[in-house]
């Protein structure tokens, strides 16, 4: 089979490239003149959130359609997305998230390997933290997970570490801590079925004139509700690209926590809201949830250090492109 390839371009298979975070790292790999190509299995992702390159509807757990994947185009890196990700649902069910985000990643590391594929940029978590023993958490931070969702990631880690020190693979983690914001053109954002995530809720409520719960308002923070560190999508994609070409001239394994290094509680992001809404929307503080820490902001000093990256995008740009995006969603 003629594998499918453009002249002097490089071609990235975006594992997830339907999903939120990956869909938007599509159209960065194109502004940058990469190829992206999707592969997805579109349970929480969507066909219509594909713009950038062709799409392979694929599972991970499903090696005979990677293998077609990697035989189909030319691939020479991957970025991986693909994975379950709501952590009340992983504690329920944890037998379906070690084997969509475990096996799923060993399925997607053979395939690379039969394929001679050397490059990875991994999509982590700071889930595999746990709660945190000190703040801002650096990458040594120790890694004890306390829900199926972060071990999973933690799994995968360990995996792909290992994978790097026996194969030649060379790979950079990347440890998210909270994605927010949407594309500044309104052309993708944030589409979860269900919405776990703190700043579409807020602004949901706030464009369809309900009530959003605040999770708690005792924890031992200034105002008493939980402190996160938010990052603009566009930044992680931005992390991303920069990790890709780190690989080239530092190969083996590499982990960069990506957050903006510096925290927002909660009613810090409502009150942003608010400022943009009329004062919309209303909210109901309701009991806390099951291990949520009071605060958890990066450290971010080895990606800006090395990834020479920097967090450019404000609390205040991930509220408005959110309501942006959303606005026009409706």
């Amino acid at each position: 089979m003629t594998k499918a390839s453009t002249a002097g371009t490089k071609t990235v298979l975006v594992c997830g490239g339907a999903g939120y975070i990956g869909s938007h790292m599509c159209k960065a790999l194109a502004r940058r003149g990469y190829a992206p190509v999707v592969y997805d299995n579109l349970s929480t992702g969507h066909g219509h959130a594909v713009k950038w390159g062709p799409l392979v509807v694929g599972d991970l757990l499903d090696p005979a359609t990677l293998a077609l994947a990697f035989a189909t185009y030319r691939i020479d890196a991957v970025m991986h997305f693909a994975a379950r990700s709501i952590v009340s649902e992983s504690v329920r069910d944890p037998a379906s998230y070690y084997r969509d985000n475990v096996v799923g990643t060993l399925n997607l590391l053979d395939a690379m390997r039969r394929a001679g594929v050397h490059q990875l940029v991994f999509s982590s978590s700071a889930a595999v933290y746990g709660c945190p023993a000190y703040t801002p958490i650096d990458e040594a931070h120790p890694c004890q997970p306390i829900t199926p969702y972060g071990w999973s990631k933690r799994a995968a880690e360990s995996a792909i570490e290992a994978y790097c020190k026996a194969y030649a693979l060379s790979a950079a983690s990347l440890r998210y801590f909270n994605a927010a914001g949407a594309d500044a053109d309104g052309e993708i954002g944030e589409e979860h079925d269900p919405e776990t995530h703190l700043i579409p809720n807020i602004v949901a409520a706030a464009l369809s004139g309900s009530e959003v719960r605040i999770f708690g308002d005792d924890y031992p923070t200034p105002d008493g509700t939980c402190v996160r560190d938010y990052v603009h999508v566009e930044d992680l994609c931005d992390a991303h690209l920069l990790a890709l070409d780190h690989l080239s001239s530092a190969p083996g394994w590499h982990v960069f926590n990506l957050g903006s290094g510096s925290g927002h509680s909660v009613g810090e992001v409502l009150a942003a809201c608010r400022a943009r809404c009329n004062g919309a929307p209303d909210a109901a503080v309701v009991a806390r949830r099951e291990g949520d820490p009071a605060i958890l902001v990066a450290g971010n000093a080895a990606a800006r250090t090395q990834l020479r990256w920097e967090p450019r995008r404000s609390l205040t740009e991930c509220v408005d492109s959110a309501l942006r995006w959303h606005g026009r969603a409706q």
